[in-house]
């Protein structure tokens, strides 16, 4: 201890202490940067192959489950046998289901919340075809037990499927934010490492030029150059990485969410407007006064128009917004056909009211066709935008980690050598 003491009390001394002190700043620099620039592009990496994948996945899931129920309602008003066009859409539509809720299962572990959730989606499912393949059996004999089954199945649908995977949206979609957070986080540990080292750097080169009188070490201009390239790169790439991936959620994330929401609105609506023709009155709200299926109808279109609403203020081109339009558009179309054919039902005529709302031309039946094209066309051109943004923030962070690895030794082998220079003066 005496030893050490009394050897920095000369300049050798010093400068050893000096050169160990920079050395380590160094490192300590390179070190905490690439751990931090690791876990940023960790972060931008989960959110452009895992977390946003999964959260679309889980939409396309409930998609999939409202639209299912939507075609088994329209097979069945269409009369003994299921048109083949609508009994393919209903079949592809459990097949994408059953495939999506594998591939999320491979990929979630069973104890997890969205592993209960696809448990759950799994379960019901088998139940959920078996009532609507009975409903049909039970239709084709002309037997007034189908439409029972039939309403039995939609209420499996939407009081315990559709809720489980809105649930497991709902758990994709916070993980997926979680993970945008994260690779948004400010580097402030690196910044705050960095600019010490700069410092200190600065400091032993004045210190330096004030004792000996000469400007440059090259070791020292070394270890300052590589730090100084690592702050400006640290500082540079979380910039353009954060910026791509705000724009990732303000363009892409918030307007998927919502066109989401505005077409498993749509498609809800349309099954309970089939399912009005199909129970005729048998089912009521709970205050007995209203058809239960009606006013759910009425509650989705209000939602599908909020929705579309807020989806045309957040789309920032017109390739986001002319869907969009249209999509409004066809919304204003069907509930005006809608009116039309609950008239003619309300006044007796079943056959009127059904030619109004299956069909290729004139009917609701076509402007739900036209709503849900429209808003496949702008969640494509949204997902495009999204995977575009973030595909390039994580660029932006390609390679920082390790190269904050070889910055930080080479400054560390510049600042001992410059010392080391320096040392060499005194033997």
């Amino acid at each position: 201890m005496e030893q050490l003491r009394a050897g920095a009390t000369t300049e050798p001394g010093r400068l050893r202490i000096i050169g160990a002190a920079l050395v380590l700043l160094v490192v300590a620099f390179g070190a905490v940067s690439a751990v931090e620039a690791s876990d940023r592009f960790t972060a931008a990496d989960d959110v452009v192959r895992h977390s946003q994948p999964l959260s679309r996945d889980a939409a396309n899931i409930y998609r999939s489950l409202a639209d299912a129920d939507t075609q088994a309602a329209s097979g069945f008003l269409a009369g003994a046998q299921d048109p083949p066009e609508v009994l393919k859409l209903y079949q592809d539509d459990i097949r994408t289901a059953s495939s999506l809720l594998v591939k999320a299962a491979a990929t979630t572990s069973s104890s997890s919340e969205s592993g209960r959730q696809i448990a759950a989606i799994n379960e019901g499912l088998p139940r959920y075809t078996g009532l609507i393949e009975r409903a049909r059996a039970a239709n084709r004999q002309g037997l007034p037990l189908g439409g029972a089954y039939l309403r039995y199945a939609n209420e499996q649908m939407t009081r315990e499927l559709l809720p489980a995977a809105e649930k497991l949206y709902g758990v994709e979609t916070a993980r997926l934010d979680q993970d945008n957070d994260d690779a948004r986080l400010w580097p402030f540990a690196s910044l705050a490492v960095g600019v010490v080292t700069f410092g200190g750097l600065f400091w032993a080169q004045r210190r330096n030029y004030r004792r000996t009188n000469r400007v440059f070490n090259q070791g020292m201009l070394a270890a300052t150059a590589a730090s100084t390239v690592l702050l400006l790169w640290l500082a540079v790439g979380h910039t353009i990485a954060r910026s791509d991936l705000n724009a990732a959620e303000a363009k892409g994330q918030r307007s998927l969410a919502v066109l989401n929401d505005a077409r498993i609105n749509s498609l809800k609506a349309r099954a309970n407007e089939n399912l009005t023709e199909v129970a005729r009155g048998a089912v009521l709200t709970a205050d007995g006064k209203n058809d239960k299926y009606e006013a759910d109808f009425n509650t989705g279109m209000a939602k599908l128009s909020a929705a579309l609403r807020t989806a045309r203020g957040l789309a920032d081109d017109s390739a986001g917004s002319e869907p969009v339009g249209t999509a409004i558009d066809s919304v204003a179309q069907w509930q005006e056909r809608h009116t039309s054919a609950r008239a003619a039902d309300q006044a007796g005529d079943y056959k009127k009211a059904l030619d109004k709302i299956i069909g290729p031309e004139g009917t609701t039946g076509q402007s739900f066709d036209q709503v849900n094209a429209a808003l496949g066309t702008a969640i494509d051109h949204e997902q495009g935008e999204f995977t575009a943004s973030a595909t390039s923030g994580r660029s932006a962070l390609t390679g920082l980690a390790a190269g904050a690895a070889v910055l930080g030794l080479l400054g560390a082998a510049g600042a001992a050598l410059g010392m080391g220079r320096r040392l060499s003066e005194y033997r």
